[in-house]
């Protein structure tokens, strides 16, 4: 589809006519132009396509996000797709840039710079600077102004850590009264520990509860306050034993799970499947720890008692789990490429199957409870090939297939944005940009809401005359 004489803006003419290679140039030039402009059309569809998928968690088919979605069904690079889809779900909340890019007035290199700093309040401002700068521009005005939010994100975190506090005094009864502001970071981490240590102590304190108020009802279970009153004391009690020391880094990240061997072999058996702490997992939980663990043999009589233990031995022994990952480098699940990944029986050693590399294959976490507790399977083939299956049973193979690409790919193109309405040419997305300096200081103190009440007045730079 070609531009209507109409839909031109007026060029300017030149005194003399263009010698015929000349004008042939610019034709060859304007075609560059209008297709480009076609194609950030094209890209504004693509991600409004993108932003309903990740809405829609279409790519949550044993995928961990959208971006590695993109990255496996289009072959994009990781870092792409994941700025595709960062972009994508900002215009969601951007309709002034989504309309601009749609329309070809922007390119998806400027919209791309002006989500990183666009609010709802911002984006008709910031599409005047797209509108009247190169992509360079954008970009060095975006570098300001993140620059200008890191200042006074820095000074609000100054702020934070200096005001940082904790009062405590003793009331004549003996009672205790804390206040005190911390940092987020570190508020949160109070938080966290508060959280965790209340659920330890009303985990084990919840069937004594229900025996207590079945004998007496006048009983009251703790409020959320008292609860975290006991949290606390929890973890001074914790701390102190500790002598404030965490333990070694494999102590404090071990988790020990008890297994009967019949449960592992065989999900319907009845048998124990719990944390040390006494918590009761799956046994197809257990099933996945089991698969690349330390295991201890524990024998008991018929009254439960242990009557032999055995050595602790690895499942996957080093030298297997050194050619292993030599072997498959990273996770075999289609589209994954995360290099610390755990070992996976293909067929579980519960159930016969041989710890040896023609069993074994290299899953992230991620995929190895997608294999183990979500319903993918995966098997070897007679070829040595891992073929994948989604839970309904369909094959996920490595490589998607590819796209139909019509025989004119330009011209259909150009017909579906006409199909649209657009009026697309050579000038649609043209910068509004006569060759003067750029004043980044300058910009930023005209357009970031903070920067006339934080920063001292700069000069003005020298406008073009007209």
């Amino acid at each position: 589809m070609g531009a209507h004489p109409s839909d031109l803006p007026a060029p300017l003419q030149p005194s003399q006519p263009n010698p015929p290679h000349l004008a042939e140039l610019d034709r060859l030039g304007d075609q560059i132009a209008e297709l480009s402009a076609h194609l950030e059309a094209a890209t504004a569809r693509l991600l409004a396509l993108i932003r309903e998928f990740d809405a829609r968690e279409g790519w949550a088919n044993g995928f961990r996000s959208c971006a590695e979605w993109l990255a496996w069904r289009v072959s994009l690079d990781l870092g792409a797709a994941r700025e595709r889809v960062r972009v994508a779900r900002a215009l969601g909340a951007l309709p002034v840039l989504a309309e601009a890019l749609a329309q070809g007035e922007l390119s998806y290199a400027k919209v791309r710079a002006l989500t990183r700093i666009a609010t709802p309040e911002m984006e008709v401002r910031l599409l005047a600077v797209g509108r009247a700068g190169t992509a360079a521009h954008v970009e060095s005005i975006v570098r300001g102004w993140r620059r200008f939010d890191g200042l006074a994100e820095a000074r609000e975190a100054t702020r934070q850590h200096a005001g940082r506090a904790l009062h405590v005094h003793q009331n004549e009864d003996g009672t205790v009264v804390l206040r005190g502001l911390l940092t987020p970071e570190v508020g949160a981490l109070l938080l966290r520990a508060l959280d965790a240590a209340r659920e330890t102590l009303y985990q084990q304190r919840r069937a004594n509860e229900a025996v207590l108020l079945a004998t007496d009802p006048a009983a009251e279970a703790p409020t959320r306050p008292q609860q975290q009153a006991d949290a606390l004391a929890l973890l001074a009690e914790t701390a102190l034993h500790q002598e404030l020391d965490p333990g070694a880094p494999g102590e404090r990240y071990q988790v020990v799970v008890h297994v009967d061997a019949g449960l592992l072999a065989e999900a319907a058996t009845l048998g124990q499947s719990v944390l040390e702490e006494g918590a009761r997992v799956s046994a197809e939980t257990s099933r996945r720890l089991a698969c690349d663990a330390s295991r201890v043999v524990m024998r008991h009589d018929g009254d439960g008692r242990v009557v032999e233990v055995g050595a602790r031995t690895r499942t996957i022994p080093p030298a297997l789990r050194r050619a292993l990952q030599h072997r498959d480098k990273a996770c075999r699940f289609p589209g994954c490429k995360v290099r610390i990944a755990e070992g996976h029986h293909v067929r579980h050693w519960a159930h016969g199957g041989p710890t040896k590399l023609s069993n074994l294959a290299l899953l992230c976490r991620r995929h190895h409870r997608a294999v183990h507790e979500e319903g993918y399977q995966v098997e070897r083939l007679p070829d040595g090939v891992l073929q994948f299956r989604r839970p309904d049973g369909r094959p996920l193979p490595d490589l998607p297939a590819p796209a139909v690409v019509p025989a004119d790919p330009a011209g259909t193109l150009q017909a579906q944005n006409a199909a649209q309405g657009l009026k697309l040419h050579a000038r649609t997305g043209l910068a509004e940009w006569y060759g003067e300096r750029l004043d980044v200081r300058w910009a930023i103190d005209v357009l970031h809401p903070r920067a006339r009440r934080e920063m001292g007045p700069s000069p003005q730079p020298d406008r073009p005359s007209s």
